[in-house]
């Protein structure tokens, strides 16, 4: 039908080469795969407004993190800390089109903006024990997990890209990039590259 929306990962010129969903690597070493589609949105609160943060507990099932570079989840959400007044919503399932809907609903009284940003990035993550050096080959931050732990988040670059990152569990041998929609071939491009090494 030329009315039906169809969105398309911004990886698909190297799903031909690695296939659907692009996995690429050994789990052995560092293993690559995108995430794609992942569900995003954008949200500012006012911070000292606790009836409004107590309004967004209710309606996401968790706190907000208030400390800087923290990430807060639960079975169907992460919520990463990007400033005192803003925080990227990541859906760990379909269906952040109604959480944006009953956000906006719990905060109609309130100072607050949420933005649907899924069409504006791609999720990547890395698996393996090779990881963390992967990244190390295009990141300037000490990843080691004594400094940035299971549970943080850190806004960087990789190479010449701006990307959101975490690690997954508390050995950092897995790690999810947020990175801009049109850089995403750009950053997978280099992590492979990275991984070849």
């Amino acid at each position: 039908m030329l009315t039906e929306i169809k969105q398309q990962s911004p990886l698909t010129g190297l799903h031909t080469d690695f296939g659907l969903p692009l996995r690429h690597g050994t789990p052995d070493r560092v293993a690559l795969s995108e995430r794609p589609l992942i569900s995003l949105a954008n949200l500012r609160v006012d911070t000292s407004n606790h009836a409004a943060l107590e309004a967004v507990q209710a309606c996401l099932g968790l706190a907000l993190p208030l400390t800087p570079n923290t990430v807060a989840c639960n079975e169907s959400l992460v919520v990463f800390w990007l400033a005192p007044d803003e925080w990227l919503l990541r859906a760990q399932t379909d269906g952040l089109d109604s959480m944006v809907s009953r956000v906006e609903r719990a905060l109609a009284n309130h100072w607050f903006a949420v933005t649907d940003q899924t069409s504006g990035y791609s999720v990547i993550q890395l698996h393996g024990p090779g990881a963390r050096d992967v990244l190390n080959a295009g990141c300037p931050l000490d990843l080691h997990p004594r400094v940035l732990p299971f549970g943080r988040c850190a806004q960087t670059h990789f190479f010449k890209t701006s990307v959101l990152l975490r690690p997954l569990d508390d050995g950092g041998g897995g790690w999810e990039l947020i990175v801009r929609r049109s850089f995403a071939d750009y950053t997978a491009r280099m992590l492979l590259d990275a991984m070849a090494s």
